[in-house]
């Protein structure tokens, strides 16, 4: 068994940032990711481009500078990897915790595919973009429907659904679009979602408004069939044809992962119980940082103001410390 100064798992932005933040109170922590670093980042859209500003996507006083105003993906996942380098944050890369379990004498040991770690602090840095929010609908299983959006080149000359009305899925409608392939998206509501990015939607009104794009508001889908798809739109059924479904629905955290530690959960709102002030949760030293803590209302904490909650836990842990 290892003995470590304090663990975060998940080496996201905010997880990566919660180590720098420990490191300057002279803790020596290790971040174990199962991935490789910024691993939820890698897996976005190849074209992606970021909603927040560059500054705001900094972390641990490094300047993240660009020409543009907003970064794409492959300049975050440069970014971040420099942080990495120059902050000297010891990473377990492609290591899967499976289990944290505080024990009788107040330590934490933390089991993963690789090693058995034991710690007095734990931070879940995990994020949520694991775990896709399904529809539960016929046809869901099938291998042409797809809950995340990488590259459009392969839709070619290909009918593609697209469900969803937020950023994610306006995103892959217009990469879509621009590859070839034949676009169709449905949402549920009755009008553009004031959450789209604001320099995307006229481009996208304006390929619905010419046709380009199909868009069908006040509409779900009841069923995916292998080359169709069957939608409710304004009450009334109608069937698509279709080759391949972009199911953009949205997230949600693993909460079996956090309460398996002990950690409740609001079940109204899925956050878990934590003070807001040092994100630690009921479970003494064990703390959350993050998307984690917004819940189920992903659009609640980003990067952007995620990134501070390392710097609450550093200062109680710091407390803490100076209490003794």
């Amino acid at each position: 068994m290892q003995n470590v100064d304090a663990i975060i798992v998940g080496g996201g932005p905010c997880g990566l940032s919660a180590a720098i933040e420990l490191k300057t109170i002279g803790l020596k922590p290790i971040v174990i990711e199962k991935g490789n670093v910024v691993n939820a980042l890698y897996n976005y859209p190849t074209h992606q481009t970021f909603f927040s500003t560059s500054e705001k996507l900094a972390i641990g006083d490094v300047p993240f500078i660009i020409e543009e105003r907003k970064p794409r993906r492959n300049q975050a996942l440069v970014y971040y990897r420099e942080v990495v380098k120059m902050k000297n944050i010891k990473v377990n890369r492609f290591e899967k915790v499976e289990s944290v379990t505080k024990e009788q004498n107040g330590l934490f040991t933390v089991q993963s595919d690789q090693s058995i770690y034991s710690t007095p602090f734990v931070i879940i840095a995990t994020g949520y973009y694991d775990q896709p929010n399904y529809m539960n609908i016929p046809g869901e299983n099938l291998t042409k429907v797809y809950h995340y959006f990488k590259e459009a080149h392969p839709f070619f000359d290909t009918d593609v659904l697209v469900i969803g009305g937020k950023n994610s899925a306006v995103d892959a409608a217009l990469e879509l679009h621009k590859a070839g392939a034949r676009v169709t998206v449905s949402y549920r509501g009755s009008d553009y979602s004031p959450s789209i990015k604001p320099w995307i939607l006229p481009e996208f009104a304006a390929l619905v408004r010419n046709e380009e794009i199909t868009m069908h508001f006040n509409s779900t889908v009841k069923e995916i069939r292998e080359h169709e798809v069957l939608l409710n739109i304004d009450g009334k059924d109608a069937t698509v044809k279709n080759d391949f479904v972009f199911a953009m629905t949205g997230y949600h955290p693993d909460h079996q992962f956090i309460r398996n530690m002990g950690v409740t959960i609001n079940e109204e709102t899925g956050k878990p119980t934590h003070n807001p002030e040092t994100m630690e949760t009921n479970v003494e030293n064990l703390f959350i940082a993050g998307v984690l803590a917004a819940g189920n209302n992903a659009n609640e904490i980003f990067i952007e103001n995620g990134k501070f909650h390392g710097g609450f836990i550093a200062h109680h842990i710091k407390a803490k410390q100076n209490s003794k």
